[in-house]
């Protein structure tokens, strides 16, 4: 995927200005969602990734949330109109899905949007429970267990 160069990790706590401005694009700007609905008090406690493209616009975000007892959750993931189609998704989700396993996951949560629920299923992720409405967009909660052949030691 060449158009994106660097991926980023911000630390709980860190500075998430980057993060917030591609959830801003996608989910406000295009989604129809309210800037006050977007920022909540779990951007300060989660982890989160940012993917630049090559002139260094925070292209694409995610963070990873410790749930407890070995569950995590990702969640605001999100892809700028102009690197979809380009694996960014693909590779957005193999960082945020590394990052739960190595610090310790025994399983990972998300809320799809119903329209990605197929990109996540894809992805080895599991569908639950009924279709429900997150503001305007239908959801659905999904889930994948720690893979049987990942070899690395569960922290915790």
């Amino acid at each position: 995927m060449e158009n994106v160069l660097e991926a980023r990790w911000i630390r709980p706590g860190g500075q998430v200005d980057d993060a917030l401005a591609i959830r801003f694009e996608v989910f406000c700007d295009e989604q129809g969602y309210g800037r006050d609905e977007e920022v909540d008090s779990l951007d300060a406690c989660s982890w989160h990734v940012v993917l630049y493209d090559k002139e260094g616009i925070p292209s694409a975000t995610g963070r990873v949330i410790d749930e407890g007892n070995g569950i995590f959750s990702i969640g605001r993931v999100c892809v700028a109109k102009r690197l979809r189609g380009m694996q960014a998704g693909r590779k957005l989700m193999e960082l945020l899905m590394d990052k739960c396993w190595d610090l310790g996951a025994g399983s990972i949560q998300l809320s799809a949007q119903v329209r990605a629920q197929g990109f996540y299923e894809r992805l080895g992720f599991v569908a639950g429970g009924a279709v429900y409405m997150d503001g305007h967009v239908p959801h659905i909660h999904m889930t994948r267990a720690r893979p049987m052949a990942d070899s690395r030691p569960e922290r915790g």
